[in-house]
């Protein structure tokens, strides 16, 4: 899907999180806007709630007081009680997020919502002044920016136009005509290389690196600035080949300043127990400081740009 370049204010887009006093999302304070789809199916996704385009209901069972507000206003049928046990059934389930509405102990939570251009920057200005003084502004990120191109477009635009640094993170898996019509109104790219070598690129989520190694090199073509961000995961691709590929990567690009090493943390598996997704990798236990550290050692050791932990 390539984006409309016309796409106006008026445009929405399915978001589910907005992150104020973000720092680890480009310089400075920002706020950071989370929008859901993601081309990507990465075995270590930490943010398994934003791969879905649209809206998700999830459950965790630890919250539930077993009161039943649930079941009685689904409109589908989906909740019931067995005993003093709740069960949802998800097959049937439509989204509409009236059991979360319900449910004051936060046990259901509807993750996604329509928004538009001009709600969500109204949303991101009330924190300029903090920008203003820290050199921050607007990232967004998701899930995928480019899975939404033209609210992604519009929304850019918008936060050019109100004075905002903006940066934007993407997994680089879109048509380069989407980046092409963004490219002026980001500051910043905050670009994730997560795997060197195609094959293993695959494995690890879903398709191959040739596109997105194709597009990040256009963009760098076309006098992008851009930190690449790489997620390090113990035992799949912590390896020297990896890490010095990223080194040669960061070498060869003018508008590299900066790449990240993004170790391994289990985080992301409350958030799939919640919604009921299987975690490929188990029992996985973050990277220790010990480990960051080396891979850090040895990614900077080949590299003229800095190597900081993400």
């Amino acid at each position: 899907m390539s984006v409309t370049v016309e796409a106006g204010p008026k445009v929405t887009g399915t978001i589910f999180d907005i992150k104020k006093f973000a720092v680890h999302d480009g310089p400075g304070i920002r706020t950071t806007v989370f929008l859901k789809g993601c081309p990507l199916r990465c075995l270590w996704c930490h943010n398994p709630e934003s791969v879905e385009r649209g809206p998700q209901v999830a459950y965790r069972l630890d919250k539930c007081i077993g009161c039943g507000s649930c079941v009685r206003v689904c409109p589908a049928g989906c909740h019931r009680m067995a005993g003093e046990l709740h069960v949802f059934d998800r097959q049937g389930c439509v989204q509409c997020g009236a059991c979360a509405q319900a449910c004051y102990m936060k046990a259901l939570e509807r993750i996604g919502r329509e928004a538009s251009v001009d709600e969500v920057l109204g949303e991101v200005l009330k924190d300029k002044r903090y920008f203003e003084k820290s050199g921050g502004g607007l990232t967004l990120s998701g899930g995928e920016p480019m899975a939404q191109p033209a609210f992604t477009a519009a929304l850019l635009r918008a936060a050019k136009r109100a004075g905002l640094h903006t940066c934007l993170d993407t997994c680089g898996q879109a048509p380069f005509e989407n980046y092409r019509a963004v490219l002026e109104h980001v500051d910043l790219f905050l670009y994730d290389v997560k795997e060197t070598d195609a094959a293993k690129h695959r494995e690890y989520t879903g398709v191959d690196n040739r596109l997105i190694l194709e597009n990040l090199v256009r963009l760098d073509s076309a006098g992008a600035r851009t930190i690449l961000r790489c997620p390090i995961i113990p035992g799949l691709n912590d390896r020297a080949s990896h890490f010095a590929e990223l080194a040669k990567l960061a070498n060869r690009l003018a508008g590299v300043v900066e790449v990240n090493l993004m170790p391994y943390h289990p985080y992301g598996s409350s958030k799939g127990d919640a919604l009921e997704r299987v975690n490929p990798l188990g029992e996985l236990a973050a990277a220790t400081r010990e480990q960051a550290d080396a891979w850090l050692a040895q990614v900077q050791a080949a590299t003229r740009v800095p190597v900081r932990r993400g």
